[in-house]
């Protein structure tokens, strides 16, 4: 498993959430890009999860692999450790590119359609709002549309809260959707506050 780069012990003792033994999260590599995009792909006919309205390739999505590095904005993958098949990836990009938002990130979690329903998305949050401290992240953000209450669910679970609505900003097949800005301050003095019982 992925060492969570979080010094405080407080923190990892709310956050941290094992994941599960067959299971491992581990830094993307470029040969894992195609199967990234695969997975980013099959969520685009569910017309709630991304504004893409057609599967995008792996090349359109170079700039977005490099932008990512492990110390400050990593890609997560997680990997079956029986078949070496990845199950989904989490990943922090840039909130917004100038200098003084770096302490803000947002993240994104997209799973495998096998590996939904299952709690991976909840373990993958976990994993992610653990780690962010010692990544020089203070503030995490979602981008959720306003139809997706199962995402909505899932980080309300963690303690996000609305912190803006960007009222009928997409247009998915003729439907105007509204974008959600869920956001939380993690740092060494904040506990999330979590239901269990949600899963994704």
């Amino acid at each position: 498993m992925l060492p969570l780069n979080n010094p405080n012990p407080d923190v990892l003792t709310h956050l941290a959430r094992p994941l599960p033994a067959h299971l491992r999260l581990r830094d993307a590599t470029l040969a894992d890009l195609p199967t990234i995009v695969d997975i980013y792909n099959s969520t685009v006919p569910m017309r709630t999860v991304t504004a893409d309205t057609e599967p995008v390739s792996v090349e359109s999505r170079l700039p977005w692999f490099h932008a990512h590095g492990p110390r400050t904005r990593p890609l997560w993958v997680a990997q079956r450790t029986d078949t070496d098949q990845l199950d989904g990836w989490v990943s922090f990009s840039d909130f917004y590119g100038r200098p003084a938002y770096r302490a803000t990130a947002e993240v994104s979690i997209y799973l495998a359609e096998t590996a939904r329903g299952s709690g991976l998305g909840r373990t993958l949050l976990a994993q992610a709002l653990a780690s962010a401290p010692g990544l020089g992240i203070s503030t995490v953000l979602g981008f959720i549309f306003g139809h997706n209450e199962p995402s909505l669910r899932l980080f309300r679970s963690f303690g996000f809260t609305p912190w803006g609505t960007l009222e009928r900003v997409a247009v998915l097949d003729g439907i105007e959707r509204d974008l959600i800005i869920m956001g939380r301050r993690v740092d060494n003095t904040t506990a999330p506050v979590l239901d269990s019982s949600t899963r994704i």
